[in-house]
């Protein structure tokens, strides 16, 4: 028996677990109370870490289909196998990448998930940011000139926050990385702050808030012009320090003239009153942050909606200010000059509906129009790196329809799941205690400047691959350089030229190729830890709070912040076209639990027992006028499908909205998930609408699909 210290992989929170390890198995977890980060907090999805590992249901060997079945293989056997198979797809083009939400929570996906897309010389790359926070990055693309210049709101030192479209004390932050929400809020109320959530359904989150303001679903994005607009009309603007850093605030105000709290109060249910003081408070908070998510990003104005967020907390000054948004500053960045060579899309554009590439893939709703629409560039050909789209992508049906017809498939995961039950090759990642773990995505978002890294917890078996070198096998087979290729003289002439790249002379220190990586850029970063250093604090490193970032973090071509870029200036006269159209029927949206994220956990016991979650949340009032019964089942049908789900009437879902959690629906055919089918529930994607999306980033609309719900 040994005890291990590591950083929960299964969410954003990156909370420090204490694991208790006998033999090859975790016998029980704790939350790290030594982790100076987390403080010993764990969720009921850290504390299933060990069922989740040692999950029977999850793949130990490659599978190759042959004449329909599934059969084991060898590791060299699937990777021949996939090489040869690719020699009959002589246009790249004609395969295609899908990358999942597992992909950014490894360290293998952080290093080596980009040479990967790259290896594969394909246009048609597409992720699960385009069904989740793809407008995030664009807006911070166009305002600050990188994709990843994402401030997070300073909890730990703000007086006022006002949380839009999310739920953080079930998801535990979403691009923000923040463990422990609901304490950070307690401990925000505690010293004499407060914070409004606004939300049409009264969550976890809006249940332990100062106000709840119930919004009409897909229109948070008029609140947050209104609000824009009241800041100037009750000379509310005040940049601060911010002045020297922005380009002309005075503008917005001609752009927001028509989205006064009138105006928008009847199309989003808050009342013009209530609007107005929700401005004043924010306004004459010392330190105050804006936060929107979910339901700020998966609607049709989702970048617009995004800008919206950020403008607010510049035009109050709480941009770059301790207790309003900052950026952090992870150990293995790089600081800039404060200028660049600022953002943009569109370098290319999709072959069937003309989308424009951002951040160099696709909108993940067009995977299915380049699969089924024949011509030159067809996909005939996809690789799956630990996504599910099967479930997560909208009009599921025809998702479904289009991955059973492709000619070839890869999925890398390891289960035999919804979408790699298509595939002609499955290869299994191993275990989360089999796997080094290091944040290389989150420590972006993190309210704290930390950083840890922890060594497998127990040792990789004889025979299974990690998952780098899975990653690093298929880079060489897309490369042309084969199955067989060494991968260790590959690797040292990547860290070679990494080292020239950054004019360094000392030899990285490491037991693995990503450690010595990883060393590089530690050792090479802002604080110049070291590899070694984090092996010597298992409980992680803590750097200090965040500190002002400008204008070094910029990287527009001005050096200043943007304020009204081009492209979201140009989408206003649409955001008010839809002001004018009345909203009038039933609409869907999503939401979260706390023991739940997306399909990956629903094959644990522990986190699925209980009163079933995968429920259809309706207000009584719409019950009553719909015949609708709670315990009983619903008909809920759209333009793209038709369902059936157990109805649960409650006082916490706003009159004329319904609402489904997603990743749900484990009922197909061919699939290996003994816990999950057993509580299969139903995939509200086969509601959500493949043609609607937001424009200026190409993300699905998967809040505010319009229903029509009758008794079943």
């Amino acid at each position: 028996m040994r005890t291990v210290f590591t950083t929960c992989p299964l969410c954003e929170a990156t909370c420090g677990l204490e694991l208790t390890v006998e033999g090859d198995r975790i016998t029980k977890v704790r939350g790290d109370r030594e982790d100076d980060f987390s403080k010993g907090f764990i969720c009921p999805k850290g504390a299933s870490l060990g069922t989740l590992d040692a999950d029977p249901d999850r793949l130990a060997q490659p599978l190759i289909k042959r004449d329909g079945e599934f059969q084991e293989a060898t590791w060299d056997e699937a990777f021949a196998y996939i090489d040869e198979r690719l020699k009959d797809f002589p246009d790249r083009n004609s395969i295609a990448m899908y990358l999942g939400n597992p992909v950014v929570h490894s360290l293998a996906g952080g290093l080596y998930a980009g040479p990967l897309r790259k290896a594969l010389g394909s246009r048609n790359v597409f992720t699960a940011s385009t069904v989740d926070q793809m407008p995030k990055h664009v807006q911070v693309g166009h305002m600050y000139g990188s994709i990843f210049s994402i401030p997070v709101p300073d909890i730990d030192r703000t007086d006022f926050m006002l949380v839009l479209g999310a739920d953080p004390f079930s998801s535990n932050g979403s691009l923000w990385t923040v463990p422990d929400v609901p304490g950070r809020f307690k401990d925000l109320q505690k010293r004499g702050g407060s914070f409004v959530v606004v939300d049409p359904r009264r969550s976890r989150t809006a249940a332990a808030a100062d106000q709840h303001v119930v919004i009409r679903p897909g229109t948070d994005v008029f609140l947050l012009l209104a609000l824009i607009h009241e800041l100037f009309a009750q000379d509310l603007v005040d940049l601060r320090e911010l002045a020297e850093h922005v380009t002309d605030h005075s503008v917005i105000r001609e752009h927001v003239v028509p989205f006064s709290p009138e105006a928008v109060a009847e199309r989003t249910g808050v009342a013009a009153d209530t609007i107005r003081e929700l401005a004043r408070k924010l306004a004459s908070a010392d330190r105050a942050a804006v936060y929107g998510r979910i339901g700020t990003t998966t609607v049709e104005f989702g970048t617009v909606a995004s800008w919206a967020v950020d403008t607010l907390n510049i035009l109050t000054g709480n941009l770059d200010r301790a207790g309003g948004v900052m950026w952090p500053l992870p150990a293995h960045s790089k600081r800039g000059p404060g200028k660049g060579k600022g953002f943009g899309v569109g370098r290319w554009h999709s072959r069937v509906k003309g989308h424009p590439e951002v951040m160099g893939e696709y909108p993940a709703v067009t995977m299915v129009d380049e699969i089924e629409t024949p011509g030159e560039g067809q996909v005939r050909a996809l690789f799956t790196i630990g996504g599910n789209p099967a479930l997560s992508l909208p009009n599921s049906a025809r998702v479904n329809a289009a991955l059973a017809g492709l000619d070839f498939m890869v999925s890398v995961d390891p289960y035999l799941n919804e979408t790699t039950r298509h595939a002609d090759v499955i290869l299994p990642t191993p275990p989360p205690s089999r796997r080094d773990h290091y944040d290389i995505a989150f420590l972006n978002n993190s309210v704290r400047n930390v950083v840890k890294y922890s060594r497998a917890a127990i040792p990789l078996e004889e025979g299974r691959v990690d998952e780098t070198d899975i990653f690093f096998r298929l880079a060489t087979i897309f490369s042309g350089l084969g199955p067989s290729a060494d991968l260790d003289a590959l690797a040292a002439m990547q860290l070679a030229g990494l080292k020239q790249q950054l004019g360094v002379d000392f030899e990285p220190e490491g037991e693995t190729r990503e450690e010595r990586l990883l060393d590089l850029k530690l050792r090479t970063g802002p604080y110049g830890v070291s590899l070694r250093q984090l092996l010597d604090n298992p409980h992680g490193i803590d750097l200090g709070p965040l500190t002002p970032r400008l204008p070094e973090i910029l990287r527009t071509v001005s050096g200043r912040i943007e304020l009204t870029p081009q492209p979201i200036m140009d989408d206003l006269p649409r955001v008010l076209r839809s002001l004018e159209t009345p909203e009038t029927e039933l609409v869907l949206v999503g939401r979260r639990h706390l023991r739940t994220n997306n399909s990956w956990m629903h094959n644990v016991p522990a986190l699925v027992k209980g009163k079933p979650l995968c429920t259809l949340l309706v207000n009584p009032g719409d019950a009553s006028r719909l015949g609708i019964e709670d315990g009983k089942t619903a008909q809920v049908t759209s333009r793209v499908g038709k369902i059936e789900v157990l109805v649960e009437v409650t006082d916490d879902i706003a009159p004329g909205v319904v609402s489904m959690p997603h990743g749900w629906g484990h009922d197909l055919p061919g699939t290996q998930l003994s816990v999950a089918r057993e509580h299969a529930g139903v995939n509200v994607n086969l509601l959500t609408d493949d043609l609607r999306i937001d424009p200026l980033s190409g993300t699905a609309v998967l809040n505010g699909t319009r229903v029509q719900v009758v008794p079943a």
